[in-house]
């Protein structure tokens, strides 16, 4: 296990607690915990490190959540995101992602000011007594831009949570949908990539050792998820997620 010094300790508690919160009630806060767990260790060794945790995060969202999941968003994403899977584990270590990072940014942040503008419309619209249709974005290249730029994102640094986010937002799901879409593809992606993270030396003993002493902080963060969640009202919840892949998207840019 690494030695730690108390502080670090401290924020890979945190981190464990915010991992459990977010993937039970707010997907979308890897822009929190990510960057503070690569406080905890090296960058690189983070991201093999938090994945672990990630999964077990994932498997209390999935057992509460698991009869929201809407799984034909889930099987247009899969085989996409499983390409940019490899392409991310091919390219780790080869191109510097600060090459990818900004145009994931500037392309979320695009899409997100293209949704709220769209939403704002139809809430004027109906405000006016205007009926307007309530269409989803639905062709195939959608769900394969998503999935490639999230499986890419995922592999290099864990933070696909704003991609995904963005594509739930402009399907336009349900809180508890959203929630259920978002914990069921995340474990599948997540158990997908420990092989190759295994394959770069990202996933060790030693960094089993250290998740295995913050497990608990992960189960205490989704039990507190669970019992919030559905006391978070939509319009708030999409407010907060918006919020979160928005400052994640800023993020890349540095």
């Amino acid at each position: 296990m690494p030695v730690l010094s108390p502080v670090r300790w401290i924020l890979g508690a945190v981190t464990a607690l915010l991992v459990g919160f977010s993937k039970s009630a707010v997907p979308g806060m890897a822009v929190v915990f990510v960057p503070l767990f690569a406080e905890v260790l090296p960058a690189r060794a983070s991201t093999g490190a938090l994945l672990p945790l990630l999964i077990l995060g994932d498997i209390f969202a999935v057992v509460f959540w698991r009869r929201h999941a809407v799984w034909r968003h889930i099987a247009r994403l899969i085989p996409w995101t499983l390409a940019g899977i490899v392409g991310g584990w091919i390219i780790m270590g080869r191109i510097d992602d600060r090459v990818m990072r900004p145009v994931l940014g500037a392309a979320l942040i695009f899409i997100l000011a293209v949704n709220v503008w769209h939403n704002g419309k139809r809430a004027a619209a109906r405000r006016r007594g205007i009926p307007i249709e309530d269409t989803v974005p639905d062709a195939w290249w959608f769900a394969a831009l998503f999935g490639l730029a999230g499986g890419a994102t995922t592999m290099i640094s864990n933070a696909a949570g704003a991609i995904l986010t963005v594509y739930l937002l402009s399907m336009r799901l349900p809180r508890d949908e959203f929630i259920g879409t978002s914990a069921w593809y995340f474990l599948i992606v997540n158990v997908i990539k420990v092989p190759f993270s295994v394959n770069l030396g990202l996933i060790t003993v030693p960094s089993l050792l250290l998740d295995a002493a913050l497990a608990a902080g992960v189960a205490a963060g989704s039990v507190v998820g669970i019992l919030t969640a559905r006391r978070i009202p939509q319009r708030t919840f999409v407010i907060v997620a918006q919020a979160l892949a928005f400052a994640s998207a800023v993020r890349m840019f540095f």
